[in-house]
């Protein structure tokens, strides 16, 4: 049998919930379940740096970016 799961409750910038249902269709996910899938990758990275501030010390700058100084969102 799969792990009891705990419900959580929180609140999001409407335009992040809208990129997360955008996500999760593309997906072919729930809204909950690639919100699930996010934040768990988070916590293991936040448990690997040690500290919220270590944490978003270290940005990933993604390749599009990185050559041409764009942002991706508009």
């Amino acid at each position: 049998m799969g792990e009891w799961k705990a419900q959580i409750s929180l609140r999001v910038r409407q335009a992040l919930r809208a990129e997360l249902e955008e996500f999760a269709v593309r997906e072919r996910r729930k809204l909950g379940n690639i919100t699930e899938l996010i934040l768990e990758w988070a916590v293991e990275q936040l448990k690997t740096a040690g500290s919220t501030e270590r944490l978003l010390k270290y940005k990933i700058r993604l390749p599009d970016t990185a050559a041409t100084g764009r942002k991706l969102h508009k």
